[in-house]
């Protein structure tokens, strides 16, 4: 571990009141600059038990690795703020990485990757009033609507009720969507446009009002007649990355084109490329969002 990464960890034994006091005091800023775009690193998998990238299935196994990654990450200009769990938000809190970005909480983690319950993705880490307490700028939750298991029912009442409540407080809900099936005794996330349309429907419905309600979707085939689905605000999920990272660029570029498509959220693409090159992939996914790049 590096020096700064065991001074997080001495203070989380001796001074773990001082985690709280750093995010009293943080500078803030407002969700989206002057250009109206957003770009999000993601960093909640590993709280759901999903560490792999690629052909790697622990590649997110270090946390010290991940710190330096997200560190490099979100020192790119361009780069707006993280979206995490609990745990990884304060060391990078601690790390002085959140100052002037965007943090949003990871709020339902209970969905573990492979587990028989997936889909009762309960709501285990943040909540409505800490996200309020400690100034976060909004929160996140994760809809696999799978309608052959019964913990879907508990995961959209819980995701209605966190919309309502996050916007009472005036603070944006991020809702990642997907229709999702079992299949050979694991949850499949269903990425035909057909699919992603209704968990758009699904997704947009829940909470009152709806105001403050934005969307993380995958980019699929037919976008635009999958953002036709929704006048939210909407970001584009990077996902599990596949492929030739040429291939997901391009298909990001022309999804981004969309109207109502305001950035991106990315992790394991931009922080585990096939090269190891963090800050190039970070690079070009803020010349994507930015529109430096065509």
């Amino acid at each position: 571990m590096s020096p700064d990464v065991l001074a997080v960890n001495e203070i989380r034994a001796r001074h773990p009141e001082r985690i709280e006091e750093r995010w009293l005091t943080r500078r803030r800023r407002p969700l989206l600059g002057e250009d109206g775009r957003l770009l999000l690193v993601a960093a909640d998998h590993p709280a759901r038990n999903a560490l792999g990238v690629r052909d790697r299935p622990i590649a997110m196994s270090s946390r010290s690795e991940l710190l330096d990654r997200l560190l490099a990450a979100l020192a790119v200009p361009g780069v707006d703020g993280v979206l995490g769990s609990p745990d990884v938000l304060d060391d990078l809190l601690m790390l002085g990485a959140l100052e002037d970005k965007v943090a949003i909480g990871s709020m339902n983690r209970g969905g573990l990757q492979g587990a028989v319950f997936e889909p009762d993705d309960r709501f285990t880490a943040y909540d409505v009033e800490t996200i309020e307490r400690l100034g976060l700028d909004g929160g996140k939750a994760l809809l696999r609507v799978s309608l052959d298991h019964p913990g879907t029912a508990a995961t959209l009442e819980a995701t209605g009720r966190a919309v309502s409540r996050l916007a009472g407080i005036r603070r944006p809900m991020m809702i990642e969507p997907f229709l999702a099936r079992v299949e050979d005794g694991r949850l499949e996330n269903q990425l035909d446009p057909d699919s992603v349309v209704r968990s758009i429907g699904v997704a947009s419905g829940l909470g009152a009002p709806s105001a403050y309600t934005w969307l993380k979707l995958p980019v699929v085939a037919e976008m635009e007649r999958v953002m036709d689905a929704t006048t939210l605000p909407t970001l584009l999920l990077g996902g599990d990355p596949h492929g030739a990272p040429d291939d997901t660029y391009a298909s990001w570029a022309k999804a981004l084109r969309l109207p109502s498509v305001r950035g991106l959220v990315v992790g394991r693409a931009l922080l585990y490329p096939p090269d190891d090159d963090v800050e190039a992939a970070v690079r070009t996914a803020v010349g994507l969002v930015r529109g430096d790049v065509s």
